[in-house]
């Protein structure tokens, strides 16, 4: 008995021993290593994507595509029209702001710095917040010298450092591969809704990296610090409510007087504010850069696009009848688009309105400053939408609601200006 039990305790002790080995010679193991093994080692923040390239050829052939992309759609797509054509009304509604000027069609991705800097809204005070959305070299400079003086940096000056258009850096994290946040508003903008963008999972991410850029923004204080206006929340009346708080304004409007904002691009705050596809756990790569095949090697695609020029790859990932969702999705982008153009007469039919009741003899200055107020508040939601670019397709829903409170508030100054008035003369019947 005593010797059974000595073997038995043997045996253990060994096999005890081994498995400490084997647990030992796992534990200094080199990490493993994602697909292929890397041919070159790329530097942290490395702004050349063609250095990245090397290790991920799919990936940057792809991504050098969004440089010839330009494919229209029918309210959007890549191609590089004038906005202020294809909707003169465009040119009132931003009277006395360079959008007035100069507003065109984005185009994809490679042409960032290009079309940047060809703007005729640039000039010689422009600031280098400007370049925030436009670089890969955007990473390493943040890195180097602070978004504080990046951002007061003149535009010209800054362009001196910057040679890339976007690329790798802005997303991935060298080495690892990892998707992050680069920029430093973006992650103050989710600390300050107690958001900590290291917790969130690798798909949550496929949608977070495009929040980097596709979001609104303004310039905060005399060194147009960039700053995401989210401090109350991402809802547009979040964001107005805000930007009443700070009392800011891009311009004066040149005929009503308003003090205006001039919204960017807010497809981050529309898509995750409750959209179907959103709370389906549907991330923005998956339309927008769907998973692809070269041979045996499946990759994400990176020619960045509509999804409604790629729609067997971007829809029918999930959506076994293709037509009809491409059908579905002209329906809701009709819908949004005719109520968008109705939104701009009630907002047009109001600055005239206001521009007549100013001019009138003994207009009430409180009144006429509501209506001006309530101007303000109508463009602002309405190019929340029309700044968008999905023509409301990221969140029909909301989209609707949104464009039916900016028909509203149109209406109420211009109500508010017949008071100002006194008369309803000031009403523009040409516009109802």
């Amino acid at each position: 008995m005593k010797r059974t039990i000595v073997i038995l305790t043997g045996i253990i002790i060994l096999l005890a021993a081994g498995l400490i080995g084997i647990l030992i010679f796992m534990n200094n193991q080199p990490a493993p290593t994602r697909g292929v093994e890397p041919i070159v080692e790329v530097q942290a923040m490395e702004p050349d994507s063609s250095i990245w390239g090397q290790n991920f050829p799919n990936q940057y052939s792809t991504l050098l595509l969004t440089e010839t992309n330009n494919n229209p759609t029918t309210f959007g797509g890549s191609k590089q029209v004038s906005k202020l054509e294809q909707d003169p009304r465009l040119v009132t509604l931003f009277a006395g702001y360079p959008f007035s000027i100069d507003y065109n069609e984005d185009r994809g991705h490679m042409n960032s710095l290009t079309d940047v800097r060809a703007t005729k809204r640039i000039n010689e005070k422009t600031p280098g917040t400007c370049y925030s959305c436009k670089s890969s070299n955007n990473p390493g400079l943040w890195d180097e010298i602070g978004m504080v003086d990046y951002d007061k940096t003149p535009f010209a000056v800054l362009g001196e450092q910057i040679e890339e258009p976007i690329g790798c850096a802005n997303c991935h994290e060298a080495g690892t591969m990892r998707l992050i946040v680069t920029n430093p508003a973006f992650e103050e903008a989710l600390a300050a809704q107690g958001l900590d963008w290291t917790t969130f999972t690798r798909q949550e991410m496929r949608t977070a990296v495009c929040g980097n850029c596709h979001v609104e923004y303004y310039f905060k204080g005399d060194g147009k610090y960039l700053t995401f206006p989210w401090e109350d929340g991402r809802k547009i009346e979040d964001i107005s409510a805000y930007y009443q708080e700070i009392g800011f304004k891009d311009w004066d409007h040149a005929e009503s007087g308003a003090p205006k904002i001039k919204m960017q691009h807010p497809e981050f705050e529309l898509f995750t504010n409750e959209s179907t596809h959103y709370k389906a756990g549907v991330a923005c790569a998956d339309c927008h850069m769907p998973y692809t095949r070269d041979g045996a090697a499946k990759f994400s695609n990176h020619n960045v696009q509509s999804p409604l020029l790629n729609a067997e790859a971007a829809c029918g990932q999930c959506h076994t009848d293709v037509a009809y969702v491409t059908g579905r999705v002209a329906t809701i982008q009709a819908q949004v688009n005719q109520t968008m153009l109705a939104t701009e007469d009630a907002i047009l039919a109001a600055i005239e309105s206001i521009k007549a009741a100013s001019a009138t003899a003994n207009v009430d200055t409180r009144r006429l400053d509501e209506a001006r107020n309530l101007h303000r508040e109508a463009q602002l939601r309405w190019d929340f939408i029309a700044a968008e670019n999905s023509m409301g397709f990221h969140n029909p829903e909301e989209a609707l609601r949104i464009l039916a409170a900016s028909t509203d508030l149109a209406r109420q100054a211009q109500i508010k200006a017949i008071q100002a008035a006194g008369t309803p003369a000031v009403i523009q019947t040409g516009s109802q």
